[in-house]
């Protein structure tokens, strides 16, 4: 299928608004040019990294040529090279002493590790750990893409988007995925990774009116990190979704190339492969306090699901400021020609590679991303197959469709009572008859084998008949249910724009983001320091082990506490725990007393309450 004139005015009518960070140096261009600069490599189990393609020679025919090989190969790409000592002295010194450079220089705010408990930062500092023993892109890697991306911007200055247009499920989807030549994540935003090359991609999915053709924007779906499904989705009307006309704006994480909603910077939190058991386990306790339990720090249930951190995940912060560049139309910096990916072009759909350097690293954090239509492990991506169930729109019907469907479920589940009802009469019928029978033969020793049967039909058509009638009552109250909203869709209310997400991202609030210098430098520094300690009182103070230990706890207790404001709230929980410590004493010293007690009282109380009840 060639891609339409109407496809194109779609994607140019609802073209997204980008705002960046200042200091970001990548931003979305042309593929072509990046792979006219790349190279292409096999990398095969146990072998050094083989040579299929050099730089120059490589286009989009050859990137489709089929390249067979074994299991366990990984085919990527490679465009950048790292810069020599001197090369990147030469570079930073360029960068200090360039005004324009030097106004678009990143400034963090205030420490990640200071916004975050201390159990976080001891993980964090397990995966710094692994970062040194595995496999990472070199930092001076950043810098040579950098200065490859400024020479590529020389040649085509334009910035460009990849579009695409999917028909699915009363849907009309345009997606806009954004090619970044690399993503400098931890070089240049104190991230979690770098990795070459990036692809990135937001979703519009548009109504069409049956009865005017009208076409108008209901949902978008913002990819960022590890949300996925309802999560990602915004409601056009939704007062988080910022828009300029018809154009949603997002904002783009400095370094990751995340999208966000709102400008902020996120607190973001990155799963270790082998604390992953970990992990589910504090998920499923935090999910059953909250869910099960009711328990919530303040009245909004989806905004206390945000505060709830995973002590196992690393926290990172996600700069996504929109005080940067911006790209967008009617903008200084718009966007250029698009190039259509209707139908999939061959160097698409045939190349599973890498679209950067595959730096073996076992967590795939600084390992490069594979194209729009597949993951790094070659399976085909849900975004791109099915970019409706990807953000959770399965089961959303289009808004105009959504009368007429509420009509035709109440139509099905009164047909469906029609039907109950008659199941139900025919099954009572046999019930009262069974009744009958058994009445005549409960008193006739000879039948009873017969009376025995018929007790038990009775108890299976008895269950079938309440199985029946729970049916038609829970249709009923389906049914009222229904006409309630078909009477509130036709007034026009589409009912809550956030009901369906589960996990919001949201910018750190203001008051999470203060912090002291000295809370700063205090956490940057307590992990090491306590590990620190720890050795000399397993070394040099083996006589003090246990009371250094609890005075070394104890003592980082009130620091956080206090850094946190949080010290009437440790006092309280402290006063808590002492009570039900002597209460577990007390009730080992005097178990059988307190048995004995309890069972007297509980007696006496039953004798006093039959008394009183026979008394009146």
């Amino acid at each position: 299928m060639t891609v339409s004139i109407s496809d194109l005015d779609l994607l140019h009518r609802f073209e997204p608004i980008l705002r960046f960070t200042r200091g970001e140096p990548f931003f979305p261009m042309d593929v072509e040019p990046y792979i006219q600069v790349s190279s292409l490599w096999a990398q095969r189990p146990d072998e050094p990294a083989q040579l299929l393609v050099k730089k120059g020679e490589l286009n989009f025919e050859r990137l489709a040529s089929p390249y067979p090989d074994e299991f366990g190969a990984a085919h990527f790409l490679k465009a950048a090279e790292p810069l020599l000592p001197a090369e990147m002295a030469s570079y930073n010194l360029r960068q200090t002493y360039n005004s324009q450079s030097a106004y678009n220089i990143f400034h963090p705010t205030r420490g990640r590790l200071a916004r975050v408990g201390y159990a976080s930062r001891f993980i964090d500092a397990v995966f710094s750990i692994t970062l040194l023993a595995r496999g990472r892109v070199p930092g001076d890697l950043a810098a040579g893409a950098a200065l490859l991306y400024a020479r590529m911007r020389e040649q085509q200055a334009a910035y460009t988007y990849h579009g695409r247009v999917v028909r699915e499920n009363g849907w009309t989807v345009l997606q806009y995925w954004f090619f970044y030549s690399f993503d400098n994540w931890r070089s240049g935003f104190f991230g979690a990774n770098d990795h070459e090359a990036d692809w990135e991609m937001i979703s519009i999915y548009l109504a069409e009116r049956e009865i005017t053709g009208e076409i108008t924007p209901a949902w978008v779906a913002y990819a960022a990190h590890d949300y996925h499904g309802d999560d990602l989705r915004r409601r056009w009307d939704d007062p988080e979704l910022e828009t300029l006309g018809e154009h949603p704006v997002v904002y783009v994480g400095a370094g990751s190339h995340a999208s966000y909603y709102s400008s902020g910077e996120y607190i973001t939190e990155i799963e270790l492969p082998f604390l992953a058991p970990l992990v589910r386990l504090v998920d499923e306790v935090q999910k059953f306090w909250r869910d099960r339990l009711r328990q919530y720090q303040n009245d909004d249930p989806q905004a206390e699901s945000q505060q709830f951190s995973n002590i196992f995940r690393v926290p990172f912060v996600d700069y996504a400021r929109g005080d940067g560049v911006c790209i967008g139309p009617g903008l200084a910096n718009t966007w250029g020609t698009p190039r259509l990916l209707n139908p999939p072009p061959r160097w698409l759909s045939l190349y599973h590679g890498l679209w950067g350097l595959y730096a073996h690293d076992p967590m795939l954090g600084e390992d490069a991303p594979a194209g729009p239509m597949f993951n790094r492990d070659g399976t085909a991506r849900r975004a791109w197959y099915d970019p409706v169930g990807w953000a959770g729109l399965d089961k959303v019907v289009p808004p105009d469709e959504m009368l007429g469907k509420v009509l035709a479920e109440q139509t099905a589940i009164r047909e469906r009572q029609v039907v109950l009802n008659k199941s139900v009469e025919e099954k009572s019928h046999a019930l009262q008859s069974l009744g009958i029978q058994s009445a005549a033969i409960r008193n006739q020793p000879h039948l009873t084998t017969l009376y025995t049967e018929h007790q038990q039909q009775i108890e299976q058509l008895g269950q079938a008949v309440n199985t029946v009638r729970a049916q038609i009552a829970t249709d009923q109250a389906l049914l009222e249910a229904l006409g309630s909203y078909a009477e509130q869709l036709r007034a026009g209310d589409q009912g809550p724009a956030r009901a369906h997400i589960r996990r919001a991202l949201r910018p750190a609030s203001a008051e999470r983001l203060r912090a002291s210098r000295l809370a700063e430098i205090w956490a940057a520094a307590s992990v090491g320091l306590m590990l620190i300690i720890l050795v000399i009182l397993l070394y040099f103070g083996q006589h003090y082990r246990v009371i250094g230990l609890v005075a070394m706890i104890t003592v980082v207790t009130f620091i956080e506490a206090s850094f946190r404001g949080r010290l009437i709230s440790l006092v309280t929980s402290v006063t808590i725990g002492l009570a039900v410590v002597a209460t577990l004493v007390l009730l080992y010293e005097f178990f059988w007393p307190i048995v004995v007690t309890a069972v007297l009282v509980a007696g006496a109380y039953i004798l006093w309450e039959n008394l009183r009840e026979l008394w009146h």
